[in-house]
């Protein structure tokens, strides 16, 4: 594994599984159980995915921000302010979240 991104760690643990790059609910119907998802900032109408999703990643957001506080009451892993994420992954890249540390590896 290397590191390939940083930012805020706000909802600890550690989850793996395959990106999925969000722009909007227009994706909800390809989004998997398992996968990572990969946004700028998560909105109240994507909740059905992030009920879904192994961990949650954005570009941008702060420890009180949507992602952060909905991640936390789901109990998984979540980094924001990532910056360049939805730029940098790739859909279906193998990555681990280390929600706590804020740092997001690239798995293989």
């Amino acid at each position: 594994m290397r590191k390939i991104l940083s930012g805020l760690g706000t909802s600890p643990g550690i989850a793996k599984g395959k990106v999925r790059i969000v722009s909007g609910t227009d994706e909800e119907a390809d989004f998997r159980e398992g996968e990572v998802l990969v946004t700028r900032i998560t909105d109240p109408t994507m909740v059905l995915m992030m009920n879904k999703a192994a961990a949650i990643v954005c570009d941008i957001g702060g420890m009180t921000s949507h992602p952060s506080i909905l991640s936390r009451e789901l109990g998984i892993p979540c980094v924001v302010n990532a910056k360049t994420a939805t730029k940098t992954l790739k859909n279906g890249v193998d990555v681990q979240v280390d929600g706590g540390k804020g740092i997001v590896f690239l798995v293989g």
